[in-house]
């Protein structure tokens, strides 16, 4: 078994399968040795995670939201990988958004959810640069949307 794959065992976390896109883009593209992800939105397989930082959720409920991201986002760079974990180098930036209220300042903490996942599952190849920001509503109404770019070989 697959390293990668060991440790996702470890943690009790089975990858589903890439999710489709929902409207007209496709989930990731291959630039060079960079495969830029679409944003992965917050669910627990098919039921959304919905509601707004700091009004419908706490800090730790927004993290978990941010963790199923980043599982999506394995998930979509699996595929781009041709299921070959051996290709994937590193994660290189996440980007992530917060469905919060205007006075809501801890998105770091939320989008800590999925890059605390990456480094347990990919180790050193998990750290990555990253953006947090607020967002007065996502698609779906869901808590969290992350995109990313992996280097893969």
């Amino acid at each position: 078994m697959n390293p990668i794959d060991s440790r996702l065992a470890e943690l009790g976390v089975t990858l589903p399968d890439a999710p489709p896109p929902a409207a007209n883009y496709v989930p990731f593209v291959r630039v060079g040795n960079l495969v830029h992800v679409s944003g992965q939105i917050s669910r627990n397989g098919a039921t959304l995670i919905t509601g707004k930082l700091g009004a419908d959720l706490d800090v730790a409920a927004g993290a978990a939201a941010a963790q199923t991201c980043a599982v999506s986002l394995l998930a979509q760079a699996r595929a781009a990988c041709g299921g070959d974990w051996s290709r994937l180098v590193r994660v290189v930036k996440l980007v992530g958004f917060v469905n919060s209220t205007a006075d809501f300042t801890d998105q770091p903490k939320v989008i800590n959810g999925a890059s605390d996942f990456l480094v347990a599952v990919l180790g050193e190849a998990g750290r990555h640069a990253r953006s947090a920001v607020s967002a007065v509503s996502l698609p779906l109404g869901v808590a969290v949307e992350i995109e990313a770019i992996f280097e893969i070989a």
